[in-house]
């Protein structure tokens, strides 16, 4: 954090890139990553040019480990909120986008979408994971929106035309 801004090697960027490379170490032991989003600018930007006009990286230092205690507390709070991840849905998280896609677009209403899924499904996946296969699909496609169809590799387009077939 203090030599990529302080050297320069970059025409622009060069605090943005230095704050994203104090992560990797972070990351490499399995720590929460460092965010500066409450970090007031004014702050920020004295403790830079510290470090630019007198040589001094104290309050930098002392900037990072507040911000970076901050990160952890929020990291924290949103893994709690997240819980653990489905193995069921990373198993079959291919079969799933796929599924999805597929319902999409070929603009199916929601009784040829169940057909569909429920006969996918028996194509597919193993008689044990059927059923909740089938109601994952039906989940997603009800969640679906805008912000969410980049994960299905769906482009806002085909989505508009489902939408008026869907509802």
């Amino acid at each position: 954090m203090v030599h990529l801004p302080y050297l320069q090697p970059f025409e622009d960027v060069n605090k943005r890139v230095s704050r994203l490379a104090a992560n990797i170490p972070l990351i490499q032991r399995n720590l929460c990553p460092l965010s500066f989003v409450d970090v007031p600018q004014p702050i920020y930007i004295s403790a830079m040019l510290g470090i630019y006009e007198l040589n001094q990286v104290e309050l930098l230092r002392d900037v990072f480990v507040w911000a970076y205690k901050r990160s952890c507390s929020r990291y924290s709070a949103v893994r709690q909120s997240l819980g653990e991840p489905d193995p069921f849905r990373t198993q079959y998280r291919l079969r799933i986008t796929e599924a999805v896609a597929d319902v999409v677009r070929q603009g199916m209403n929601k009784s040829e979408a169940v057909v569909f899924i429920r006969h996918f499904a028996n194509e597919k996946l193993p008689a044990q994971d059927r059923e909740r296969f089938v109601e994952v699909v039906e989940t997603q496609l009800l969640s679906l929106h805008l912000g969410s169809i980049a994960r299905y590799r769906l482009r806002p387009s085909e989505f508009d035309a489902w939408q008026e077939v869907w509802q």
